[in-house]
């Protein structure tokens, strides 16, 4: 089974199982270990998991895709998996994000806006102004194409 197929195979399984607000992150495929890895709008739970594991299972036990024999695991990306898909950025905004952004290049800080296909991020730094460093909040505006990877930091205070 090709990737794209893999993918539109799932995204089918979430529209028969009407999880509109639920998307693919990412799989991988290795010998007979499928993960998936999904992402909502509104959050993920275990029961989209496993609904989505169970529908995918019929699938891959009546048409023997992997065979006798394979594991399937179908989970949420997970806190501190890099953010792939744009559509996981406005429920992060607030969050602080470092982000890489191309190859010399990155944005540590406030996530504050996300705005068609580009990113924002605030976060402070210091000028000199005169013989004195001046410490002002800077916005970098960042295209979704040129980011590199980015993940969510996590603060627990």
């Amino acid at each position: 089974m090709h990737n794209s197929e893999f993918e539109k195979l799932i995204e089918s399984g979430l529209r028969e199982l009407e999880f509109e607000d639920t998307y693919l992150v990412d799989f991988k495929i290795k010998n007979n270990k499928i993960e998936v890895f999904l992402d909502s709008d509104g959050g993920i739970n275990f029961l989209k998991c496993q609904k989505l594991s169970r529908w995918l299972e019929a699938i891959f036990d009546e048409n023997k895709v992997f065979g006798e024999s394979y594991t399937l695991e179908v989970s949420s990306s997970g806190v501190g998996s890099p953010l792939k898909q744009l559509r996981q950025y406005p429920k992060n905004i607030g969050r602080t994000i470092d982000i890489k952004h191309s190859i010399d290049k990155s944005s540590k800080g406030l996530l504050t806006k996300v705005e068609d296909n580009k990113i924002f991020v605030e976060y402070e730094t210091k000028i000199k102004e005169g013989k004195k460093n001046k410490k002002v909040m800077v916005t970098d505006e960042i295209k979704f194409e040129d980011i590199i990877e980015s993940k969510i930091k996590i603060s627990f205070n």
